[in-house]
Parts: C-alpha cells; structure tokens; sequence
C-alpha cells in the first residue's frame, strides 16, 4: 500500500510505473529491507541489482528542473512582446503609460511615489516629487527595446509643454 502511494508520488520523475526505475529501486530498498541470501545463486545476483539501482544522487531541484526547462534559463528584464500572426515585436504598454520619450532619445518619468501618501509628506517633498526626471543610458536602451518604432517617431503637438527638451543644444552624445 505504501508502495503504491510513493510511485503514485514519483510519476513525473520516472519514465514509466511498469518499468524498475532508478528512483523506484531506492525507494523499494528502504522501504523493504534487503531479503537475507541463503543460496550461492541469490549472492551472485545481488551485485547485480545493486549495479542497477546505482544513479547519482540529485536533488530536487536538479531533478525537477528537466520537467520544468524555465528553472535553468536566467532572467532578463528586456520584455518584448510577440505578435502571434506575423511575428512581429509589440510595444509594451506599460512604458507608454508611465514614460515619456523625446525626440533626442532621451526617456523621461515622473518620480516613484509621486502620488502615494501626500497627506504625510512635506510640501518640500511634495514638490520634489511632481518633478520629471530623466532616464539613464541603460534604461533608455531598454526602453527602446520594449516599444516600436511607432512611439520613437517625431511628434507635433500644439502648445507642447516639453518642445524645448525634445532637441539637445550643446550636449555632445
């Protein structure tokens, strides 16, 4: 009975439940103790159905990670989204909501916490807080990763507020 729970446990690690698996061979040699040899027969089959169940021993994580190939794949921060028709990259559109690119291609944002929690702040701090700020380079690039060449495009607008930051004067790149 308790046999049947564990290999009821262990089916995704092993291949098949009819077959002696490795995992199978441990389990079943703690759970039964080793039967005790009378017969010359039985000692010379016994090295052999050790040599069987002899595998390296791995842990869970190494044994679960070949059921699961995302657990060995570093992550990374370049979210780019995929157009299942052509294949095509997507904007994501978090970085449209939240930031702002300008003609130089320079990103800008507004300060983190900008809108939490203004009953406790300072009106110094408040202040600092509805400021813009710009993107470094790395973050810059990311951010012309994630979004298309739609959003990198020179826009006009009337009364544009950010008009004398889209061009960069006396700025060397």
């Amino acid at each position: 009975m308790l046999s049947l729970c564990l290999t009821g446990l262990l089916r995704p690690l092993s291949v098949s439940l009819c077959a002696k698996t490795p995992q199978l061979c441990k389990l079943s040699s703690l759970i039964q103790p080793p039967p005790l040899y009378s017969s010359a027969a039985a000692a010379v089959r016994a090295p052999l159905r050790a040599a069987m169940c002899q595998t390296p021993r791995y842990n869970i994580l190494q044994r679960v990670s070949a059921l699961i190939p995302s657990l060995n794949q570093q992550p990374s921060r370049s979210l780019t989204y995929v157009s299942l028709k052509k294949g095509k990259r997507k904007t994501v559109k978090a970085v449209t909501d939240r930031f702002m690119r300008l003609h130089c291609d320079l990103w800008i944002r507004r300060k983190a916490g900008y809108k939490k929690k203004l009953w406790k702040k300072k009106p110094a701090r408040r202040k600092r807080l509805r400021e813009h700020v710009f993107c470094n380079k790395t973050q810059s690039k990311l951010l012309d990763k994630m979004t298309t060449s739609f959003w990198k495009r020179r826009n006009w607008y009337v009364n544009d507020p950010y008009l004398k930051y889209h061009d960069r004067v006396n700025l060397k790149l």
